[in-house]
């Protein structure tokens, strides 16, 4: 998790700024110690200890949720994270971006997030549905239906408007949110319609 904010945050200049100044990161290693609580029966710390980086950090990660490791929460505020969410491994997660639920609880009901993935900022993925590895979605996306591996998705609801060509392609390594002559040669766009 540190070296994938130092290799992914380009304000990082070196591991100690990340284990020092980025709460993304102290977010994510306190759910982690949450996690390991909640699995060893001591739920009633593990939901403090998400309670006070909800506090102090404004991000919420249900300690109950599974994440994989090199995962960069980027600036962190507002990122939530529901209690059956799972995100994979070297995924990119930016600020106000909702893993979250939709059903009863005692369900299977919040987002499965494959690996190398990138949400931008503000995006939502409600309910119990699958994002496949190597996806990237757009700031303020809304995602209510599963995304195939490697689709580039925009919109409120989410469209895929592109896949990526290389299929071993990780848009959560490369942060390119812009797009770029190098994004555009690896991406093969569909039409925008209704967008």
């Amino acid at each position: 998790d540190m070296l994938a904010g130092r290799d992914r945050d380009p304000a990082c200049n070196c591991l100690p700024d990340v284990f020092l100044y980025f709460k993304g990161f102290h977010a994510l290693q306190t759910y982690r110690v949450a996690h390991y609580l909640w699995r060893s029966g001591r739920r009633v710390l593990a939901h403090y200890l998400q309670s006070q980086v909800s506090q102090h950090f404004q991000i919420d990660i249900h300690p109950n949720a599974t994440l994989g490791s090199g995962i960069m929460l980027d600036h962190g505020t507002g990122i939530v994270i529901g209690e059956t969410a799972h995100l994979g491994h070297n995924c990119s997660v930016l600020h106000h971006v909702t893993l979250g639920g939709s059903g009863r609880a005692g369900f299977d009901r919040h987002p499965k997030i494959g690996n190398g993935v990138l949400l931008g900022a503000g995006a939502s993925v409600l309910g119990n549905i699958k994002i496949g590895d190597g996806c990237q979605v757009g700031s303020g996306t809304l995602v209510i239906e599963d995304l195939p591996p490697r689709s580039v998705a925009v919109g409120v609801p989410a469209k895929i408007i592109g896949r990526f060509v290389d299929v071993t392609a990780q848009p959560s390594i490369g942060m390119n949110q812009l797009g770029s002559k190098e994004s555009e040669e690896n991406i093969v766009m569909f039409g925008m319609d209704g967008i």
